[in-house]
């Protein structure tokens, strides 16, 4: 990473520049460095990790003043702002497993969610997944976890998405998918501590 100054002769720059360098900005200070293009950017790991900061992004905004102050602290050890200490601590706390939180630390002392009812519906490279709440609702959301190999088990690499809880059913749309290929669906409840909640039974439909 090479630090720059008035970069492309300007004040500010950022993007690509021919496909070999990409100009932006951290922590307020202009850099340049070559374009990386990773070797297989849809891999099970990779759609896991942007399938969490998705769903952790558009939830930041919604988090109460004491949820986002709870992460001051660590944005103070690590000079990023509390935004970005609750993107890297629910992110690592992915990678072991775990389920992120909306306060920090996580302390999962909330009820174990329920496993759900789900129905997959096939359609057109398409799947429609009605995620109805068990007994124990998830205060955050669901879990969803695929295979095309049926007997799997959940982990980190095959998670495919993680939805928010709705007025049950749950509404999600699982597209595009290979048609006539069976997908494997389990799917498990998240309460707002970091608490994982019990896995569904395996359910399955085969797109057209």
């Amino acid at each position: 990473m090479v630090k720059v100054s008035a970069p492309a002769m300007s004040l500010d720059a950022s993007g690509q520049l021919g496909k070999a360098i990409v100009f932006s900005k951290w922590k307020g200070r202009n850099y340049v460095r070559s374009l990386t293009i990773p070797s297989n950017p849809k891999s099970g790991p990779q759609k896991s990790v942007r399938a969490v900061m998705k769903f952790l992004s558009q939830y930041w905004v919604s988090l109460s003043a004491g949820e986002k102050a709870s992460y001051d602290t660590l944005a103070d050890q690590t000079s990023i702002s509390p935004f970005n200490a609750y993107i890297a601590y629910n992110l690592g706390r992915w990678s072991h497993f775990k389920g992120p939180s909306q306060n920090y630390p996580a302390t999962e002392v909330s009820a174990t969610p329920s496993a759900p009812t789900t129905t997959a519906t096939a359609g057109v490279r398409e799947i429609q997944l009605s995620i109805a709440d068990g007994a124990v609702v998830p205060t955050w959301g669901w879990m969803i976890f695929r295979s095309t190999v049926t007997g799997f088990t959940p982990s980190f690499s095959n998670l495919v998405q993680l939805v928010p809880r709705s007025a049950t059913p749950t509404i999600y749309i699982d597209k595009p998918l290979a048609t006539g290929t069976p997908q494997y669906y389990r799917i498990k409840g998240l309460m707002d501590d970091g608490k994982l909640g019990t896995l569904e039974a395996e359910r399955t439909a085969t797109p057209t």
